[in-house]
């Protein structure tokens, strides 16, 4: 989903580190909890649509959602991840 050579040099807006890919499991997850009307983005905002992807920030507390093939790399729209079990 995400060319190789992009994800090398995309990192996390707020602490500039490293992304990595979220795994099917995790992307599953979320969008069950989304669809349960369970998960807000960290501006506090519920999260109405369910995602394609997501990069991972290295410290696993935050998800920058894909949606139509395009990481959504604003800190405010991040999903942090501590709202799922």
């Amino acid at each position: 989903m995400i060319d190789k050579e992009l994800l090398e040099i995309l990192v996390c807006p707020q602490d500039h580190t490293p992304l990595c890919v979220a795994d099917e499991e995790l992307v599953a997850g979320l969008n069950r909890a989304i669809t349960a009307g369970q998960i807000k983005n960290r501006a506090g905002q519920w999260v109405r649509k369910t995602i394609q992807g997501g990069l991972v920030r290295q410290d696993k507390t935050f998800l920058y959602p894909i949606i139509d093939n395009i990481p959504v790399l604003l800190v405010d729209d991040a999903i942090p991840l501590d709202q799922i079990g």
